[in-house]
């Protein structure tokens, strides 16, 4: 039974991990904005990686 979860949640791993990333990411810079230039800069190539990762993730499963 425990087996069934834990693949589940490694499946849910696989289709929407970079997508969770890009969202904090994404947090990240909404909240940070104007006040670091490098963390949000940093932050902003983030969001911009992990969004391709999702988006090209999601397409593969679907």
């Amino acid at each position: 039974m425990s087996s069934k979860k834990s693949s589940k949640l490694e499946k849910w791993r696989a289709k929407y991990a970079s997508l969770a990333v890009g969202s904090g990411c994404l947090y990240s810079v909404v909240t940070s904005w104007g006040e670091n230039w490098l963390m949000t800069t940093i932050l902003t190539a983030g969001v911009i990686m992990c969004g391709i990762m999702a988006f090209f993730d999601l397409k593969k499963n679907i």
